[in-house]
């Protein structure tokens, strides 16, 4: 099996307007694993979500390649993959325990968060992605959200209801259709792509793609140092309001 090298960073940033933090990332270069969580439920709810989200992926993943029939050892056609469904098994662990955290402490009833999940393994990029933060691949002179937004303005825009100037401004464009952790299941949207060198995947909460466009990220990914490209992101969505907490991870295959 190719391995490709992957470079990574990573940012997050309370933004402009509100007073904490409830997103949360994960890097973890060793098994090319990318985690950016949104959480929802109030001070104490969305920062534990998220964080609950986060860490049982992780712990999920690093499980899996411990073991020697392992879906993270195999070398095999992508779509004979198991990492899709193992990706879906540890988001779907994530939401039961972030949904029997809730049921255990009143402070913490109602919490979720949304879900994104990049996984490089060879040649092939792996997603997993449950609301509205979103994957982005940059190509070349090319980008493309690889994520679908499991939202009602989503929902509205599909059905022909409103144009795509009406989502960016609708006042329900926070609605989430999908989170992890509200009930004790959710359905989780899988998918993989070959991965070309120079690829770059950018992960991100709705902090950042409410207020950055797709020209935007295709002109600032362009940028070759990785800290320049999550920053210039984080800023440029603050310039523009910051008016929600924004993560952004980017991953570079080389």
């Amino acid at each position: 099996m190719k391995i490709m090298k992957i470079i990574s960073r990573g940012l997050s940033d309370t933004g402009r307007k509100r007073d904490h933090n409830e997103d949360s990332f994960l890097i973890d270069e060793e098994l090319s694993l990318f985690v950016v969580a949104d959480g929802m439920g109030g001070h104490a709810g969305g920062g534990t979500a998220s964080r609950l989200a986060v860490e049982t992926i992780a712990t999920i993943m690093r499980e899996s390649w411990a073991q020697e029939d392992s879906p993270l050892r195999e070398d095999c056609p992508i779509q004979a993959s198991r990492i899709p469904s193992l990706l879906r098994q540890a988001v779907q662990a994530a939401c039961c325990n972030i949904y029997m955290a809730s049921r255990e402490n009143p402070h913490l009833a109602g919490m979720g968060t949304t879900t994104v999940v990049l996984l490089i393994h060879g040649q092939h990029a792996f997603f997993a992605h449950v609301g509205d933060s979103r994957i982005y691949l940059v190509r070349d002179d090319f980008v493309q959200q690889v994520t679908e937004d499991h939202s009602l303005v989503n929902e509205q825009l599909r059905a022909g209801m409103i144009t795509a100037e009406e989502a960016l401004k609708s006042r329900y464009k926070n609605i989430i259709t999908r989170s992890v952790g509200f009930e004790r299941s959710v359905e989780v949207d899988v998918m993989g792509l070959v991965c070309e060198p120079g690829d770059t995947f950018i992960l991100c909460s709705d902090g950042m793609s409410n207020l950055v466009h797709e020209d935007d990220i295709l002109e600032l990914a362009a940028k070759g140092d990785l800290d320049a490209v999550t920053s210039a992101l984080v800023a440029l969505a603050n310039e523009r309001g910051g008016d929600d907490n924004i993560t952004v991870v980017a991953a570079r295959a080389l």
